[in-house]
């Protein structure tokens, strides 16, 4: 019904969003190797950001059109990583201090996403 074709088309904007930022990450590798200092300098590291807007947008949209039930879930989900990541990050930031080497603001999401599926798979796994 209307739920698998909203799931399909998720899944292809999703997708589209995503090879559209891997081909903005891999065009601003390539422009900062040849671009020196200035604004086009600036402009083409953050090329990828475009296409992640792309991709929150898509994502938005799509929980927006979940269920209430679904909805709950992923804000469970979100909660947890939110938390999570606040934990994890503050407690690393203070081991810095002590002498920790400092690590990039990439990280974030690479704790952020996990920590948003498990809370959601917990969530999940509790109501239904």
């Amino acid at each position: 019904g209307s739920c698998a074709m909203g799931k399909k088309r998720f899944l292809v904007q999703f997708w589209l969003a995503m090879a559209v930022y891997a081909g903005a990450v891999i065009a601003s590798s390539l422009l900062l190797a040849q671009v020196q200092d200035g604004a086009l300098r600036i402009a083409s590291a953050l090329l990828p950001v475009l296409p992640m807007i792309a991709v929150a947008t898509v994502v938005i949209r799509h929980i927006r059109h979940l269920d209430e039930l679904a909805r709950k879930i992923h804000l469970e989900g979100l909660a947890v990583a939110f938390v999570g990541t606040a934990l994890v990050t503050f407690s690393y930031g203070f081991l810095e201090t002590a002498g920790f080497p400092r690590l990039s603001m990439f990280m974030v999401w690479s704790l952020m996403g996990p920590l948003w599926a498990v809370g959601s798979f917990f969530a999940w796994r509790r109501y239904r």
